[in-house]
């Protein structure tokens, strides 16, 4: 099976694939263009981490940021400047898959500033200017799934603003998630907006839920708990699609597809795999099914293409046998809620360090900017 062949079914199967990174040499050098029309990538991801790499390899900023050192651009300026351009662009070329998807794929995202993670109104105000900023009808805005970025998703997606919801742990938070995508878009009918043309994906993260469970099993040290290690992050993300299946076939949901709503889909986050001993592509191969995205680091999007086992929908059906999982996990003794906010707290914790190091190597940047 060639490496087409691999990337062509899960395309088939229902899932989305994304690419989950973005730079300024991507885009200059016709690779991005390249991994759309060779690797059935349809959207990209992006992050405070992405940035923050990207910022420092190589030269492809160094006349923009020339440029903003010369009109004398404040930091947080200039270092808005160059993400939203990268996304713009980004989001051009993926413009004809935008169309060609009717609209449901081509997608580029870009995150609200991470130190406004636990700040409902400077969210929102954050995300209104993103979405003019960068002014492309298929961007994400990307809001994480704190308690205060709950509701901050409800007011956006009613004032018509696409969304893409990160950080999401839990399947309780996931229902919440949902519920704003729901309640955002009521409003957004009573604020008149064409419901057809608003969009949002729930970020699901995958990897660093078995890398939190698997520690505190190591930790345990039992053959009971043993046996359940790395088990935790696939049941997960298969209740949460349990979750989704139920919710986005309810009557309130109806009620608003009558009107042209488009569903939330699930979006696997995290799937690259951080523990050598299990499988690089678990994450993609067990979470096989219609309608959600796979957000891949090009490393695990290569890994699928070369040795990827796609063997139809891995996820309906497992509702309930991922539920045992978590029932086990229980009994071992295992805080499954405490891991939940631990991981939700290390993710903004994470993001906050990248954008502090993204606006520490700008701030270099334009200091030898100016000589």
């Amino acid at each position: 099976m060639t490496t087409t062949d691999r990337l062509a079914q899960l395309s088939a199967a229902g899932v989305s694939i994304w690419l989950d990174d973005l730079s300024r040499e991507r885009l200059n050098s016709g690779n991005l263009a390249e991994l759309i029309r060779d690797k059935h990538v349809v959207g990209v991801t992006t992050n405070p981490t992405i940035f923050a790499s990207a910022l420092t390899h190589g030269e492809a900023y160094d006349e923009q940021v020339r440029e903003l050192a010369a009109r004398g651009a404040s930091l947080d300026a200039a270092v808005r400047e160059i993400t939203t351009t990268d996304v713009r662009n980004a989001c051009e070329v993926f413009r004809a898959t935008w169309e060609a998807s009717n609209h449901v794929d081509g997608r580029v995202s870009i995150e609200v500033d991470p130190r406004l993670a636990h700040d409902t109104e400077k969210t929102i105000a954050e995300a209104r200017e993103l979405w003019k900023t960068i002014d492309r009808p298929n961007l994400l805005v990307k809001i994480p799934a704190t308690r205060e970025g709950v509701p901050a998703i409800a007011k956006v997606i009613g004032e018509g603003i696409s969304v893409n919801v990160t950080l999401i742990f839990s399947v309780q938070r996931y229902r919440e998630v949902m519920d704003a995508y729901l309640e955002g878009l009521e409003l957004a009918r009573a604020n008149g907006h064409d419901l057809s043309t608003i969009a949002s994906v729930a970020s699901f993260f995958v990897s660093r839920v078995d890398s939190e469970v698997d520690k505190r099993i190591d930790a345990l040290g039992t053959a009971e708990s043993n046996a359940l290690r790395g088990e935790a992050a696939i049941a997960n993300a298969r209740l949460a699609y349990s979750a989704f299946e139920e919710v986005f076939a309810g009557e309130r949901w109806s009620a608003l597809t009558a009107v042209g709503a488009v569903a939330q889909r699930p979006l696997w986050a995290s799937t690259g795999v951080k523990d050598p001993a299990y499988s690089d592509t678990r994450y993609v191969d067990q979470l096989v099914t219609e309608d959600v995205v796979n957000t891949m680091p090009e490393k695990t999007l290569d890994a699928v293409a070369d040795h990827g086992e796609i063997t139809g929908d891995t996820v309906r059906g497992t509702g309930e046998a991922a539920q045992e999982l978590f029932d086990a996990l229980a009994d071992t003794g295992i805080d499954i809620d405490d891991v939940y906010q631990v991981l939700e707290d290390e993710g903004v914790e994470k993001f906050d360090k990248s954008w502090t190091e993204l606006l520490e190597s700008v701030r270099d940047q334009l200091a030898k900017a100016k000589g």
